[in-house]
């Protein structure tokens, strides 16, 4: 079975924002009516991931559903995070791409409880976290710009690593199929106070305008030991590059539904020489 031929058991029909073509976006996270977004709303088919999931490739669609447990006990917990988690997430990605180097960073806790602050909702909206120029400018903040320049003539890419808490009853997570999305597609964007910090640096990444060959999957209610491994950039054009995302709302969540809470890791890593 195909990717176009996926099962539609627990597929969804549903509203996603995407950009106005040609425009360039301002996200600030932290305080989000300060934003520049103009949406473009269009009603999408997203397909459920699972009856396909062992045909995905990170390499060929931008992303791979995996069963993956933790020994994390509390990811409310920014030290057990950097003590456990990084570690797991570092061996997770060399695993699965066969990097040498992997620099973990940029980890979230999201929920849409609504006491929730701006920096830490769901980020509604189709997009790519991060392109090359952040990549490259946080491999130099990290190691220092001369190791920087050494490893940045290898391969390299951004991954997003991002697990459900507790078992996801709303506001699931959507990937587009990367190899569905041409590169004219993604309008530049600015990310301003980035990952709940209002002061961080600006971050440039992208926002997806709409086309009808996109196609869009999910996996319906997440457990806590499954993650999805996704590529936000490539350094090499010959494979897909930057994979689109989007929290959105699912129209068969119960009315009692538990609020969404998750965690996310990005990874940059090089390949060997």
């Amino acid at each position: 079975m195909g990717l176009a031929e996926a099962e539609t058991q627990g597929a969804v029909s549903t509203t996603i924002k995407y950009v106005v073509a040609g425009e360039k976006s301002i996200f600030v996270p932290t305080d989000r009516a300060k934003s520049y977004w103009p949406v473009d709303e269009r009603e999408v088919r997203i397909e459920n991931m699972r009856p396909i999931k062992d045909k995905l490739s990170i390499d060929k669609n931008g992303f791979v559903l995996l069963r993956e447990p933790t020994k994390v006990k509390n990811f409310y917990d920014p030290e057990e995070i950097k003590r456990v988690y990084y570690g797991e997430i570092e061996a997770l990605v060399k695993r699965v791409t066969g990097a040498e180097k992997v620099l973990v960073w940029g980890e979230m806790v999201r929920s849409d409880k609504p006491q929730t602050g701006d920096g830490r909702l769901p980020a509604y909206g189709a997009h790519v976290d991060y392109g090359d120029v952040t990549v490259r400018d946080t491999t130099e903040v990290m190691l220092g710009k001369e190791e920087a320049a050494k490893w940045l003539k290898r391969r390299y890419f951004l991954i997003n690593l991002w697990r459900p808490i507790k078992t996801i009853e709303r506001t699931p997570l959507a990937l587009v199929d990367a190899s569905t999305v041409l590169k004219s597609e993604l309008n530049d964007s600015e990310v301003r106070g980035g990952l709940n910090d209002p002061n961080h640096r600006t971050l440039h990444g992208f926002n997806l305008q709409y086309s009808p060959r996109h196609r869009w999957y999910y996996a319906p209610r997440m457990q806590s030991d499954e993650i999805l491994v996704f590529k936000l950039f490539d350094s090499d054009p010959a494979r897909v590059q930057l994979t689109a995302h989007t929290a959105f709302d699912d129209p068969t969540s119960p009315k009692d539904a538990s609020p969404r809470e998750s965690v996310e890791v990005r990874t940059i890593s090089f390949m060997p020489a």
